[in-house]
């Protein structure tokens, strides 16, 4: 019996359409799924249509980039139980959009001035919704440049690419207050991706903590054994709900299979039932 609380489709960068990606939840067996698409929510009505279609539960959520402490990689926050309509939030969502708007143009930019012939439009076409790098990497294979998203990524649109540009992003202590006063479920996302020892990431969830965070994404496709067991302890002595997810993508991160990750990953489903009776004890809907 298993779950995934971390995954994208065609609403943000991932390649499924939110009631494919749902589908394809039923069919595997999961118990329970989280859509969480990357600072959008327009997924979740496609999503939670398909789970009563295809009898499985959907969580509706999303994800948040944030900005990290000096020091540390980047850090997102996954939200759980996201309400229909909240309107702070949106508004939040709507000012990275805005910025993430000027970043793509910029990042077309770079790439034409060192002789590619890319235009925005033909990275908007890939995009069922929010464009994001992997439309960017996608339209490099497809115009020859690269032979696959990873070279792309490696040579031109990671953190250390040709054509990279800053994101904008959400600070924690705006965004986690946002998330609380809608009644959702902040989890830490990925750790790992922190780039931190297990003791400096106990204090940054310590601080975390302070401002609204819930959880900690224990269980993580990219997570080796030792991490696992690290964040489990972590949550374990700050009293922090576990969560985990694969964070599938679809064919842009072939390597990550929607519910198992690379082959190994188990999301046990009584972390979901954890989760519930923590919101039922606070007044909140599961």
């Amino acid at each position: 019996m298993s779950i995934d609380l971390h995954t994208h489709s065609t609403a943000s960068d991932g390649t499924l359409a939110p009631a494919a990606l749902i589908k394809l939840a039923a069919e595997i067996g999961l118990d329970a799924i989280a859509l969480t698409d990357h600072d959008t929510l327009s997924g979740l009505p496609e999503a939670l249509a398909a789970g009563e279609e295809h009898s499985i539960e959907v969580i509706p959520g999303c994800e948040l980039s944030l900005e990290s402490p000096e020091g540390a990689g980047w850090m997102h926050v996954v939200a759980l139980w996201v309400p229909e309509n909240p309107v702070e939030l949106q508004q939040a969502f709507d000012w990275v959009i805005e910025g993430r708007k000027t970043r793509n143009h910029e990042i077309v930019e770079k790439l034409r001035n060192m002789g590619i012939n890319i235009t925005y439009e033909g990275v908007a076409a890939r995009a069922g919704g929010t464009i994001g790098r992997p439309h960017f990497a996608q339209e490099l294979v497809s115009l020859g440049v690269v032979s696959s998203v990873n070279e792309a990524f490696s040579v031109w649109l990671g953190d250390d690419g040709r054509a990279y540009v800053p994101k904008r992003k959400l600070r924690p202590e705006k965004a986690l207050p946002i998330l609380k006063s809608i009644g959702a479920t902040p989890i830490l996302a990925h750790p790992f991706a922190l780039g931190l020892s297990n003791e400096a990431t106990e204090t940054l969830v310590r601080d975390l903590m302070e401002l609204g965070l819930d959880g900690i994404e224990v269980y993580y496709s990219e997570h080796s054994e030792a991490q696992t067991k690290a964040y489990g302890d972590i949550a374990e002595r700050l009293g922090l709900l576990k969560s985990g997810g694969s964070d599938f993508h679809g064919s842009v991160k072939p390597r990550i299979s929607l519910g198992t990750g690379k082959g190994g990953l188990h999301v046990p489903t009584e972390l979901l039932e954890k989760m519930k009776n923590f919101r039922r004890n606070k007044g909140l809907p599961v």
